[in-house]
């Protein structure tokens, strides 16, 4: 992976402590992330001990209140350190993304005494969190997910598993999803788990195209015991709270793609400058070098795209299509930049030998998690002509 910290992304940063920060944090990627990346990724290693540095660092709790032991940084900040860290290892810049979305339920939607009592290790006390959503029977559908939990004495009994679970196996605690009452949106109910709580276990990974750092696996829960202080907002108010850490959460997918597609492009750059052909370097080539324009392109859009809705979001404006819009485009773009990437390289960008191959298998599943792309057109759809009718 070329040096990175030698040709900074040009970026306007509008303070000098958010410069600071994003110094430090590329300055960590060098030292601690990327030199580590390829071999752990080919190995199927998890780096729980980057994330016990981040979290060290400050930099698992970047967007929350610094009264709970956040950052308290806004999000146009938080993404662009998140761009950062997926630049050197997407299992990295993911995972923080996930502990994020894992977090937003009680920061956002708890009492103060829960906040107190949970949020200081979460965001800053070496915790790893998972968010826990889809099952094997809902994905897309999410509305219609089974799990359940019911009244046991003065707290809760939660069954059921969760699927495709970032972090399942490894995380710390559970940001659970259950149904408390009838079908449908409203009768979901949130709900703060510890992962080591009696009933809890893990299926065997799951074998993926890629991020194989990264343990995706399914979570059983039977007949978890959880307290009603564990109950995050009001019965009933669980899938809006969702849907509002999702609009968030994708926000952190756009930065991870951008951040991916940014590392594929300095690698094909960096490519095309050192290799020769017909005694030129292939970088003074017209059509490699359209190419690469069209790469950049479409780094710079996302990146924009994504601050953009941050900004937004920052100034308390609705953001939620924007979001989606950002999502869409920028894992969409860091798929095709990506494997514009691997053709630059030709025979070498197909062997493991140069990071190019593993960005295009690990940009696939960005176009398909929080929210496949399909569902993110369906969202900005229905913000343009509003609901469909039946």
């Amino acid at each position: 992976m070329p040096d990175r910290s030698a040709e900074p992304v040009d970026r306007q940063l509008p303070t000098e402590e958010a410069r600071d920060l994003l110094a430090m944090v590329r300055e960590l990627t060098r030292r601690e992330i990327a030199p580590r990346a390829a071999e752990e990724e080919a190995a199927g290693v998890f780096p729980r001990d980057v994330f016990r540095l981040l979290s060290a660092s400050g930099l698992l709790g970047l967007p929350y209140d610094e009264e709970f032991g956040g950052g308290g940084q806004p999000y146009e900040i938080y993404l662009q350190v998140l761009e950062e860290l997926a630049a050197a290892r997407l299992t990295v810049g993911l995972g923080v993304s996930v502990h994020t979305l894992a977090c937003h339920a009680l920061a956002s939607f708890g009492s103060k005494e829960q906040c107190a009592d949970h949020l200081p290790d979460m965001l800053g006390g070496g915790l790893l969190g998972s968010y826990c959503l889809s099952e094997p029977s809902s994905g897309s559908d999410a509305a219609n997910l089974r799990t359940r939990a019911v009244r046991d004495g003065d707290g809760w009994s939660l069954t059921g598993t969760k699927a495709w679970i970032t972090h399942g196996g490894v995380a710390d605690f559970c940001t659970v999803l259950a149904r408390t009452g009838g079908e449908g949106p409203r009768g979901i109910t949130a709900f703060l788990v510890p992962a080591d709580a009696p009933g809890v276990s893990a299926a065997v990974p799951e074998r993926k195209m890629g991020m194989n750092g990264s343990p995706t696996a399914q979570l059983h829960f039977d007949g978890v015991r959880v307290p009603d202080s564990r109950r995050i907002g009001e019965e009933g108010q669980g899938f809006s709270i969702a849907l509002a850490a999702l609009d968030s959460g994708r926000l952190g997918i756009a930065a991870c793609a951008v951040g991916l597609a940014q590392a594929a492009l300095d690698e094909a750059v960096g490519y095309a400058r050192e290799r020769e052909q017909f005694g030129r370097p292939i970088a003074d080539f017209q059509g490699l070098r359209f190419l690469l324009a069209d790469m950049a392109t479409r780094v710079e859009a996302g990146r924009a795209l994504y601050l953009e809705a941050a900004r937004r979001r920052d100034a308390g404006r609705p953001f939620s299509r924007q979001a989606a819009m950002a999502k869409l485009f920028c894992t969409d773009a860091a798929m095709a930049v990506t494997t514009d990437a691997v053709q630059v390289l030709g025979g070498y960008g197909y062997t493991a030998d140069f990071p190019v191959e593993r960005y295009m298998r690990e940009a696939k599943v960005l176009q398909i998690v929080e929210g496949t792309n399909q569902i993110q057109r369906m969202v900005i759809a229905r913000h343009l002509a509003g609901p469909e009718s039946r």
